[in-house]
C-alpha cells in the first residue's frame, strides 16, 4: 500500500530502476515486446507472443527471456512489430512463422533476422533500431509518453516511467497553483474546439457546488480516428492520473470515463489500471495522506457520434438519450446531474500529468504561439505510412505527409487531406507548407478536430468524398433540431444527385444556401459543423462539382452513373480471363480467331456492367479502363 509521499517516493525510485534495468539489459535478461493495439491484435500479434513462450520453453531458455505486449508502435502499415531489448532491434510486419527464426537466429544464435527490418524506401537501407526510422524522427511523445514501452497492465512499469510524479507534485500546490500551471502551459483542448484547458478548469473552481466532477471524453467517433483509443490501451494511468489532477484542482472527487463499448481492449486495460490504482490506495480515500479523495467510474457509450459533444455525453451519462442541450448554462457551471463538470478528452488529460511533472514552461516550449505543445494525429488515407503521429504544433502538412507519412503511393498526385474528420475540411496542394495549429487549420477553411487526417490522392473524387462525410452525418445526427435533421438530409440528397449525374447549377446555390442556414442556426457543433465538407470542397474543387452536373463526367472515375468499363482492344491479348471472372456475365467475345493466330477480343455491355471492378483486377495487362 501506497500511502504516503515518501512511500511513493521509495516505490518510483525502485520501479524506475527495474524499467531501466530491463531496457539496458542490467537485469541480464533479453525482453521480448509486441505491439499489443487493437491494430496488431487484430493482425494476431496476442498469438504470436503466445508461439514466443511455447518456442522459448522448447529451447530452454524462458528464464532469460520476458516477453510482453506493449501499446501500440504507431506505425500501424508495418505492423505486428516486435522490439528486442537491451539491443533496442525493431521487427515488422512479424507473423507466428517467423517466431523460430527470430529465437534461434536473435535470441539463441545472437544475430539479428534482417529479412525482418525496416528498408526505408528512399534508400534501400535497412534500419534495425526504431527512432532511426524517418517515420519517428520527427516526432515527439508527450501524450503517447510509455505508449509502446510498457506493459499497459502493469502499473509498475507505469511507476517506473513516471507515472503520478505530476500528480505527487500537484498535491503539493494549492488548487489555484495548479491552475495557474495549466493555464500557464498554454494546452488548449485535443478533442476539437480548442478551448483553453486552464480556463474551463478555472470556471468549475469558481463555480459553487456541494459537488462537482471530472469527465473523460474517450466517445472519438471520427471516421479514421485511434488517437483516443491507443492511448487508453497503451497508457491508461497517465490519462487516470490527469482526471485526478485535474480532480484535485477544481475539488472533484469522482470522476467518470466515457468510453465506447467497442473499444473493448482499452475498457479492459482502463479497467485494470482503476483496480491495480485502487489496490495500492492511489485511488480512494485520502490519497498519499493528502486528505485529498479522488474514485474513477467507467460508463460505456453505444456509439453514437452525437455523444462526442459534451453536453449529449453528460445526458448519456445519466442515463438519458444522448442528445445536446442548449447552452449556457455550460457543463462548468451546471454539468453532470446539474453539478459543476470539466470535460476532457482523452488526449488532453494524457498531457496533464507531463505538465505537472515536467512543468509548464517545458510544455509550453514546443509548438506555436497560440497553439502550445504536441498533436495526436491518425494518420490514414492514400499515404504509405498509415499510422498514430505525435508531432509538435507547427510542423506542416508537407512534413507530416511526406516527412513522416512517406508520401502517395504508386507516385499518385497529392490532392488533398481532410482534417477534422466530418467537422473538417480539405486542404490542397497550396497548403502544404503551412503549420499546424488551431487557428491556422480554422483560417485555411479546415480545423484540427480531434485528430484524423486523410490523404487522398488524384483517384479521389472529392464530390464524393463529400457525400460520404453527409451520408455519415446524416446517420449520426440526433435529430433534436429541425435545421441539421432536415438540413443535413436535403444537402446528402442534393450530392447524391449530383454524382448521379442527374445535378443543376441550382443545386450548388442551394447547398452553399444550405450550408449556411445548418452552420448558423444548429443546437451544437455536430449541425454546426456538418457543412464544413461540402464548402471547403466547392471552394478547392468546384470544377469537379461543374463537371458532373454540366458534362455528367467524374473525373475521378469514381461515381458509377457517370462512368464505363472499356477494354483497350490495342492492349487486349484475348485470354478471357475478365470474362471468367465476371459476375454479371457482361464480357462477351465479339469475334472468334482460330487457333495459331491472334486471340480472341472481347467487349464491356454496359447495360449489364455493375461496374464491381472484378475485371481489372482479374486483367494482367491493365487492358480495361475507367471512362
Amino acid at each position: 500500500m501506497i500511502n504516503t509521499i515518501d512511500k511513493l517516493n521509495e516505490n518510483i525510485a525502485a520501479r524506475t530502476k527495474d524499467l531501466q534495468d530491463k531496457l539496458s539489459g542490467a537485469d541480464g535478461k533479453r525482453h521480448i515486446v509486441l505491439c499489443g493495439g487493437t491494430g496488431c491484435l487484430s493482425n494476431h500479434s496476442k498469438e504470436i507472443s503466445e508461439k514466443f513462450r511455447e518456442v522459448l520453453a522448447d529451447r530452454g531458455v524462458a528464464d532469460k527471456v520476458t516477453v510482453n505486449l506493449v501499446g501500440c508502435f504507431g506505425f500501424c502499415s508495418q505492423g505486428p512489430f516486435v522490439k528486442i531489448y537491451p539491443e533496442d532491434t525493431l521487427y515488422r510486419l512479424v507473423k507466428i512463422e517467423d517466431v523460430e527464426e527470430i529465437v534461434d537466429t536473435d535470441i539463441c544464435g545472437g544475430t539479428v533476422v534482417d529479412r525482418l527490418l525496416y528498408v526505408e524506401p528512399a534508400t534501400g537501407e535497412k534500419v534495425s533500431k526504431q527512432d532511426d526510422i524517418n517515420f519517428y524522427k520527427k516526432q515527439r511523445r508527450v501524450a503517447l509518453h510509455g505508449c509502446g514501452v510498457i506493459n499497459p497492465e502493469d502499473i509498475n512499469e507505469a511507476l517506473g516511467m513516471g507515472a503520478f510524479q505530476g500528480l505527487k507534485r500537484a498535491l503539493s500546490m494549492s488548487r489555484q497553483e495548479v491552475i495557474d500551471e495549466v493555464l500557464a502551459s498554454g494546452i488548449r483542448g485535443r478533442g476539437g474546439a480548442g478551448f483553453p484547458s486552464g480556463r474551463k478548469w478555472q470556471f468549475a473552481y469558481n463555480s459553487q457546488g456541494d459537488e462537482k466532477y471530472v469527465v473523460c471524453n474517450g466517445d472519438e467517433g471520427d471516421p479514421g480516428a485511434f488517437m483516443d483509443r491507443s492511448i487508453l490501451e497503451g497508457n491508461p494511468l497517465a490519462v487516470i492520473e490527469g482526471m485526478m489532477i485535474a480532480g484535485y484542482a477544481i475539488g472533484a472527487s469522482n470522476g467518470y470515463f466515457y468510453v465506447r463499448a467497442e473499444y473493448p481492449i482499452a475498457v479492459n486495460r482502463l479497467r485494470i489500471a482503476i483496480k491495480q490504482a485502487k489496490e495500492l490506495g492511489l485511488l480512494g480515500e485520502n490519497i498519499l495522506g493528502s486528505g485529498f479523495s479522488f474514485d474513477c467510474h467507467l460508463r460505456l457509450g453505444a456509439g453514437a457520434f452525437v455523444c462526442g459533444e459534451e453536453t449529449a455525453l453528460l445526458n448519456s451519462i445519466e442515463g438519458k438519450r444522448g442528445m445536446p442541450r442548449p447552452r449556457p448554462p455550460f457543463p462548468a457551471v451546471k454539468g453532470l446531474w446539474g453539478k459543476p463538470t470539466i470535460i476532457n478528452n482523452v488526449e488532453t488529460l494524457a498531457c496533464v500529468p507531463y505538465i505537472l511533472r515536467e512543468g509548464a514552461e517545458k510544455f509550453a516550449s514546443v509548438g506555436t504561439e497560440k497553439s502550445k505543445g504536441t498533436k495526436v494525429f491518425a494518420l490514414g488515407g492514400k499515404v504509405n505510412n498509415v499510422g498514430l503521429v505525435e508531432v509538435p504544433m507547427g510542423t506542416t502538412l508537407r512534413e507530416l505527409i511526406y516527412d513522416i507519412g512517406g508520401g502517395i503511393p504508386g507516385g499518385k498526385k497529392f490532392k488533398a487531406i481532410q482534417t477534422g474528420g466530418p467537422s473538417g475540411g480539405c486542404l490542397t496542394e497550396e497548403f502544404l507548407d503551412e503549420p499546424i495549429d488551431f487557428d491556422n487549420l480554422v483560417a485555411k477553411g479546415s480545423m484540427m478536430g480531434s485528430g484524423g487526417a486523410i490523404v487522398m490522392d488524384e483517384d479521389n473524387c472529392m464530390v464524393d468524398v463529400a457525400k460520404f462525410y453527409m451520408e455519415f452525418i446524416c446517420d449520426e445526427s440526433c435529430g433534436k433540431c429541425t435545421p441539421c435533421r432536415i438540413g443535413t438530409k436535403r444537402m446528402l440528397e442534393i450530392l447524391t444527385r449530383i454524382t448521379e449525374g442527374k445535378g443543376t447549377m441550382q443545386d450548388l446555390e442551394d447547398l452553399e444556401d444550405l450550408s449556411k442556414t445548418v452552420k448558423t442556426n444548429s443546437l451544437c457543433a455536430l449541425g454546426q459543423t456538418a457543412s464544413n465538407p461540402i464548402t471547403s470542397t466547392l471552394s478547392h474543387f468546384r470544377d469537379e462539382y461543374i463537371a458532373h452536373i454540366v458534362d455528367k463526367k467524374c473525373p475521378a472515375h469514381v461515381c458509377k452513373s457517370m462512368m464505363q468499363y472499356v477494354i483497350d482492344k490495342e492492349k487486349c491479348i484475348g485470354c478471357g480471363m475478365c470474362a471468367k471472372g465476371c459476375p454479371a456475365g457482361c464480357i462477351t467475345r465479339t469475334d472468334y480467331i482460330a487457333p495459331g493466330h491472334k486471340l480472341a477480343s472481347f467487349e464491356i455491355d454496359a447495360a449489364k456492367c455493375v461496374k464491381c471492378g472484378a475485371c481489372i483486377s482479374t486483367c494482367k495487362k491493365d487492358a480495361i479502363e475507367k471512362r
